[in-house]
């Protein structure tokens, strides 16, 4: 059995292209430090002989798009940069690697009396360039605030009904907003080298979201993921129930499995994602409702080189292991590695873990509790969870 597609416009990233009548791509990410410039082109080449068509580096710093420099001398790979705070760097970048990840949710942050739409027209003049495509990769996790205020006031005043994935969903649903916002900008510009993503650590939810994105807007290739899946298996069975539905409906074009692993491990990412591939070939398509006999929701973000701790895996190890006592407790942890998505998921989790470089920072449903060492937060994580078992047996 081959996978029925939908036929998309075909964007070119380096030696492949996503869409069009395109294999799909499997993609991940290096988690090594993008300075270390040895590490991360032997990760780099490493992932690339493994399969993967397209190898993503973080880089947050003028050092760091000088190590890229470096980095694209040793190896012969489709490189994609993730640009998060300072987009500005992209025309630092791009001489180097294929692709530019930009978030929408973080070009407010950087010259904010710029407008956004100003920044994307910035965007693409440094794709046409350095010939390389864009993505607009939007995270549930790090969305605009002005889009987050604007949507939390419309449901105070019960102006939208978000379950009722009607016409005006494009207005309701801010990360969807973000997305075809960011389609009919870049369209004005006569730009059409660009792939969709928009994903979040709930499976439902992205299946929700490029559902509506692919029927609003079906020539737009996508981009699929579960962010912040968590460790395997967990993590690839939470994956699994969102991108097998989505690729045996024609839904999709190139994918990544965020996994929870050391950053040598990282090719645990690239056979999970031909597994994805081979199952939905073969007619396998796992249900939401696999994940829903474990009511206990561990979100952990796959780690990068922003991530402050090498410690950060294992410690998302341990709450994993450590929490299976009340895996039929209906509640969600949150244990992220850093800045990007840190702050969104540990905030909207009933416990958050935002780990920094010798500390982690403990929430109670948004509230911080305080910092504690990574030897001693397990305990306290035990603690609040069996608290709030107790208070809801009440």
């Amino acid at each position: 059995m081959t996978i029925q597609r939908r036929i998309t416009r075909k964007v070119k990233v380096g030696s492949v292209f996503i869409g069009g009548d395109s294999p799909i791509v499997v993609q991940t990410m290096a988690a090594t430090k993008t300075r270390d410039v040895e590490a991360t082109a032997a990760t780099i080449a490493k992932l690339s002989n493994y399969g993967a068509g397209i190898v993503r580096v973080a880089c947050d710093t003028s050092l760091e798009a000088e190590a890229l420099a470096e980095i694209r001398k040793r190896v012969d790979a489709n490189l994609s940069v993730d640009l998060q705070e300072n987009f500005r760097l992209a025309e630092k970048v791009a001489p180097y690697v294929d692709k530019i990840r930009y978030n929408p949710g973080h070009l407010h942050q950087l010259e904010p009396s710029l407008s956004w739409e100003k920044k994307v027209e910035y965007l693409v003049g440094v794709a046409r360039e350095f010939d390389c495509a864009l993505r607009v990769g939007i995270n549930s996790g790090s969305l605009d605030p002005d889009k987050l205020r604007n949507y939390r006031e419309k449901l105070e005043h019960n102006d939208v009904d978000p379950s009722s994935g009607g016409n005006d969903a494009s207005f309701f649903d801010p990360p969807l907003r973000s997305a075809l916002e960011h389609v009919e900008c870049l369209d004005s510009l006569g730009f059409d080298r660009y792939v969709v993503s928009i994903k979040d650590s709930d499976p439902e939810t992205v299946l929700f979201l490029n559902r509506r994105f692919a029927t609003l807007k079906p020539l737009v290739p996508l981009h699929l993921g579960v962010t912040e899946a968590g460790a395997p298996p967990r993590g690839i069975l939470k994956t699994r129930t969102a991108l097998e539905p989505l690729l045996s409906e024609g839904i999709g074009e190139t994918l990544r499995v965020s996994l929870t692993v050391v950053a040598d491990q990282k090719e645990q990412e690239v056979a999970a994602g031909k597994l994805i591939l081979d199952n939905v070939s073969k007619g396998i398509v796992a249900s939401v409702d696999e994940l829903k006999k474990n009511a206990l929701n561990i979100v952990s973000c796959p780690g990068c080189s922003r991530t402050q701790s090498k410690r950060f895996v294992d410690l998302a190890h341990k709450i994993d292991e450590a929490t299976q006592f009340a895996r039929e407790s209906p509640f969600t942890i949150a244990v992220m590695g850093c800045r990007v998505n840190g702050p969104g998921e540990s905030d909207d989790a009933d416990i958050g873990l935002w780990c920094g470089g010798d500390r982690v920072n403990l929430k109670n449903s948004g509230e911080l509790l305080g910092a504690f060492s990574y030897d001693e937060v397990v305990e306290k994580v035990v603690e609040l969870l069996k608290e709030k078992i107790s208070r809801l047996k009440k």
